[in-house]
């Protein structure tokens, strides 16, 4: 029985529904990663640890524009770092490389916070940030200042911990400007493509197991 031509029309419609709908899909896929909570004022930036100079850099700017007069740092763990100083290798940390490079951008070192942490996943800063705000009353709103395409994690990290143990502190983001990503391009070029798909492996990862151990 041959298909009548308004059945033709329907499933013609159908399928660009659904292309376009895949397309818009692609299109804000990076888009919507990128938490941008604007120039909003907040007790204190906090500096993900990460890549450095994108983030330093923001941080600097949020600063200068005083939108908070304090930075903290939760200490980086670096693996096996201890074993290379036992045999004499000397390594500067990367959570040291960010201090140094902050003063060297004029920021006073007594407005620079660094917490003990050993640190290797964002939980566990989210949860050394969480400890220090515990109980101060001086400190009820974050600016989080990180690479563009994490600050929707982030967030959403940093929230999740903050309520599982009901410290109403406000988490705002502040993506650095000086990431290398297109968050309407990102499909464009293969380093786009890997934290697209990385970021969303790991929201995912978060949503599914992370979130429920999160203490």
């Amino acid at each position: 029985m041959e298909m009548s031509c308004k059945s033709r029309i329907v499933i013609i419609l159908a399928v660009l529904t659904v292309i376009v709908a895949e397309s818009l899909i692609i299109i804000n896929a990076g888009k919507w990663l990128v938490r941008d909570d604007g120039e909003m004022h907040g007790d204190a930036i906090v500096i993900l640890m990460g890549s450095i100079a994108d983030r330093v850099l923001q941080a600097e700017h949020v600063y200068k524009q005083g939108l908070a007069d304090r930075i903290i740092i939760v200490r980086e763990s670096m693996g096996a770092y201890k074993d290379l100083e036992n045999k004499g290798v000397r390594i500067i940390s990367s959570t040291i490389q960010v201090h140094d490079a902050l003063q060297s951008l004029g920021i006073p070192s007594g407005n620079i916070v660094i917490l003990p942490g050993d640190a290797v996943t964002t939980q566990m800063e989210a949860i050394k940030i969480r400890d220090y705000c515990s109980g101060r009353t001086d400190t009820d709103t974050l600016l989080l200042v990180t690479s563009a395409y994490h600050t929707r994690r982030a967030s959403m990290i940093f929230e999740s911990a903050f309520r599982k143990k009901g410290i109403h502190v406000t988490i705002l983001c502040s993506p650095s400007t000086y990431t290398k990503f297109d968050p309407s391009g990102w499909w464009k070029e293969k380093e786009g493509i890997q934290q697209v798909l990385l970021e969303y492996l790991k929201i995912a990862n978060f949503l599914l197991f992370d979130k429920k151990q999160l203490k």
